[in-house]
């Protein structure tokens, strides 16, 4: 039995021109966003981005709607058929993940566990 698995990560389309703006506006050349989790917080795991200037080695790459998000290795299991959205608001402004894979997130929003 050959089961298809989600993809890593789906891109809403606000998130998407949001990704282009920084890219746009970084001081140094980069292609896209790198997106990976760090220990941090109440619940245990955080989203950590950075700007890529390339991909390397072992990352996943989602390439879509005009954009290019690098996913970290290690975060791919936390990561994996998650959809990132931008949310900008009066209380916040930031991207957001719908993480199937999250258990429980602390009550402020900033970091979450599986």
């Amino acid at each position: 039995m050959n089961a298809t698995l989600p993809p890593i990560l789906t891109i809403t389309d606000i998130a998407a021109k949001r990704v282009k703006a920084l890219v746009e506006k970084s001081d140094t050349p980069v292609v896209g966003l790198r997106v990976g989790v760090a220990t941090k917080g109440c619940s245990g795991l955080s989203y950590v981005f950075e700007y890529a200037a390339e991909k390397k080695g072992l990352e996943e790459e989602v390439n879509t709607k005009g954009v290019r998000i690098f996913v970290d290795p290690a975060a791919i299991m936390f990561i994996i058929g998650s959809e990132m959205d931008y949310v900008e608001d009066k209380l916040q402004n930031g991207f957001v993940f719908s993480n199937p894979n999250e258990s429980s997130r602390c009550g402020c929003g900033e970091s979450f566990s599986v």
